[in-house]
């Protein structure tokens, strides 16, 4: 019990705001070339159904206007049971720390924050952290205009 308290305030201070100076700190030019890697599950399309990044895949959730958000909170989406236990913990955005922490190892980023023993939806792992913060910008470059601010 001890553990996961600890675990959830060490997160909730990682929420800290997702850019510094108005930006992401990685490379956006560089995070569209590691996206390729996200294409065949993910899709970034905003509302009017413009496909910005990806193919049309939806094994994964739709990643447009995910930055700043709520974690697991993707509309339409069927998240794992881990995952849901996550999106319900207050304070757990979407930042380029979390972002990171979890794309490069999903299943461990949800049981070391919520305790439980499930396991994520999203078995690829994101092997280079330098890929991880440069897809992050990429998807922040890509937000909603009024978002990220």
């Amino acid at each position: 019990m001890f553990r996961t308290l600890a675990i959830a305030a060490a997160t909730a201070t990682l929420a800290a705001p997702v850019f510094a100076d108005g930006h992401a700190s990685g490379d956006a030019a560089e995070g569209e070339k590691a996206f390729r890697q996200c294409i065949s599950c993910h899709v970034v399309q905003n509302e009017a159904g413009d496909t910005l990044a990806g193919r049309n895949a939806k094994t994964g959730p739709n990643l447009y206007g995910i930055v700043g958000g709520q974690f697991g909170m993707v509309e339409d989406f069927r998240y794992s049971d881990i995952n849901q236990l996550a999106a319900g913990m207050e304070g757990l955005e979407i930042t380029e720390e979390v972002f990171v922490a979890y794309v490069q190892d999903p299943t461990a980023y949800l049981r070391e924050v919520t305790g439980d023993k499930g396991r994520s939806k999203m078995t690829y792992k994101v092997r280079k952290e330098e890929d991880a913060v440069n897809i992050f910008a990429y998807l922040a470059s890509l937000q909603p205009a009024d978002e990220g601010s």
